[in-house]
Order: C-alpha cells, then structure tokens, then sequence
C-alpha cells in the first residue's frame, strides 16, 4: 500500500466493540452504536476515494513556542470544521466540551515542545484545530489529518469524547507520525501506528499528572466508557484485560505474538494487535522506572521521527530500530538491555 495515498481516518474506538454494542438487544446501545458503524465506514469510503494529504500549511511562527489552537461547533452536523468559538488566547467559554479540548490540544503540544523539543504535530507550528458536537451521539473520535474531530458519545455507554486528555493525546499523535514515519494504517505497521498513538497517550496523561511509571494506570480511556461500565479502552501493562462486559465483550489484545490475531477486519487488526508493542514499551518503562517519558519515551520518539523507520515496518523491523536508537541514545547500558528483553517476552525478536 502506498503510504503517500494513505486514507486518513484513525479513530479510537475500534469497529470490534461498535460491532458487539450494535448487536445488544437494548436501542440505547445498538442504535448510537450502528449510526456510528455507518458513519465510520461513510467516511472510510470517502478517503479511500479522495484521501486526506498532508495538512494545512502552518500558519504559526517557524519554531514557535505557543499552540495556535482553535475550536470549532460542529453543531450536530457533519459538516466541517464548522463554527469558530475558541481562538489561541481567547478566555474560557461556557462550552465544556471546547474548554477541555483546547486545554488537552495545549498539554499535547506542551509535552512534545517541552519534552522532545517538537514544535507542534509537524514539527514546524502546525495549527491544531478541532470540532466539537460532531453528529448526532456520534460515538466516536478522530484524527483527519489535518483536525480533531469530537463525538459527544451517547451519554450512555460513550461520555464526551473530550473527557480523555489520553484520548485526545492518542489521536493527535497520528499526526506526528503522519508526518513522520508515515506509518502504513494495514497489517503491522497499523498496529504499530495504532500503538505509537497509544503509548504517547499514555505519557501525556503520565506528563500532566506529574506520574512515574509505576504510579500510571497504562490504561487508554479510563474516563470514557460510561457509569454502568468499568475499564477501559486498552490496557499497555496487561492487553486483554482493560474490560471484559456483556455489552462490550471482552478485550481482545493479544499481549504477546503466541496470540497474534489474523482478521481482515479494522484494516488487519490494527487496534487488536497493537497490544503486542504496547506491552513492549510498558515493560521498557516499567524496568527503567522513573517518569517514562524520558528514557523509555526518548527511545520510542527517536524511532518514531529518526528517518529510518520504513513506513512497511513490521512488528520485528521496529524492535530493531528501538534497540539502535536506544543504544545511540544511551549505550549498551540498562536502557538497552530493557529493549531487548521487553522484545523477547512478547515474542518478537531484536536481531
């Protein structure tokens, strides 16, 4: 697959669980949930015919230390980006949802300029931008390629999808490594397109609460699924196990590739089999201890934007660019050696 025709659309709840809520006898969660499929797989189909490119040009200083946000009101429509209701500077609003979305756009640039020393998604002050009210209960979040766009979630299974600086963190670095590695969104490069996302929103929750290793949860949406749910979206300690429910079924991530699932469904199982990586890395960090973000983290940004990471890695390929990039970073020294073991528990080899 071409990576420079790549559709884009990368949202983050995966067709699996919009698949299983679709079938439950209850309309409180089967019909949210099957608006949603359809309007997913609308939007699939658009892309793939007349895919998103690169981004708008910035608009931003080169190298400016300030977000350049702004928020939009979708207004339940799906006509984007919609009304301007928040710009960079301006005062809260009465609006929620576009308060917490502008605070979350800030703490993601915040923690890429201050801790890897990026200037926005594209490294050059690209604008964030996003929608929120997107649709009608639209269960769902995304990253277009060049916004952010919001669901309120159905006020059920789904809250706000604004409610998640993870989430928000998840999706926004799809940009990053949009434009970067430009990883392919099929087989094991979605998944580890999928995990990239999953571990930096992992560590700009870790980052804003001022969290070591061991006090994180290491899950993604906590606060998302709904008062009569408990769990998560996924889990990076423990894959399989962030929720297990009648309605939700029961997580399907494997956490090592003795249990690597093969399905054409969700571009070839890009938000299944990501587990595989992100216990990788959770086990990096885990060993090394203290905030995750500047060992295990710096080893996983330098892979990620170095220039060597072919956008066709396959699971094994990126263990080896993480096992370089962590001994040009730090040596042969404990931080190598965690890479190289972290690999080998999940089964994927380094050499």
């Amino acid at each position: 697959m071409n990576a420079s025709s790549e559709p884009v659309f990368h949202p983050i709840i995966p067709p699996h669980i919009l698949d299983k809520l679709a079938t439950s006898d209850d309309p409180l969660m089967h019909e949210p949930a099957r608006r949603t499929l359809e309007h997913d797989s609308t939007i699939r189909h658009r892309r793939l015919v007349a895919p998103t490119g690169g981004g708008p040009a910035s608009t931003s200083p080169a190298g400016s230390d300030s977000p350049n946000r702004v928020i939009f009101d979708a207004r339940h429509l799906h006509t984007l980006p919609g009304h301007e209701i928040r710009t960079e500077a301006a005062a809260p609003g009465k609006d929620a949802a576009a308060n917490r979305a502008y605070n979350a756009l800030g703490a993601t640039f915040d923690f890429y300029l201050k801790v890897y020393g990026r200037h926005s998604l594209d490294g050059a002050g690209l604008p964030l931008n996003a929608s929120v009210h997107y649709g009608q209960g639209y269960g769902n979040a995304f990253w277009d390629g060049e916004q952010m766009i919001f669901g309120d979630g159905d006020g059920h299974v789904f809250r706000d999808f604004t409610n998640c600086i993870d989430v928000i963190g998840h999706e926004l670095t799809h940009g990053v490594t949009q434009h970067t590695a430009k990883l392919e969104y099929y087989g094991q490069p979605g998944a580890l397109n999928e995990s990239v996302s999953d571990v930096f929103g992992s560590l700009i929750k870790q980052y804003s609460l001022g969290q070591t290793a061991d006090q994180a949860d290491w899950l993604i949406g906590v606060d998302l699924l709904g008062p009569d749910f408990d769990g998560a979206l996924r889990s990076l300690k423990a894959p399989g196990t962030a929720y297990d429910d009648p309605h939700l079924g029961k997580d399907p991530q494997p956490a090592t590739m003795d249990d690597f699932v093969k399905t054409p469904r969700d571009n070839g199982g890009v938000h299944i089999n990501s587990g595989i990586p992100n216990r990788a890395f959770y086990l990096v960090a885990s060993a090394l201890g203290g905030h995750a973000w500047e060992r295990a983290g710096k080893i996983w940004y330098g892979t990620l934007t170095g220039g060597n990471l072919a956008s066709d890695a396959s699971f094994a390929t990126f263990a080896r660019q993480t096992a370089a990039t962590a001994r040009n970073l730090f040596g042969d020294g404990d931080e190598t050696q965690a890479v190289l073991k972290a690999w080998a528990q999940v089964g994927v080899p380094c050499s």
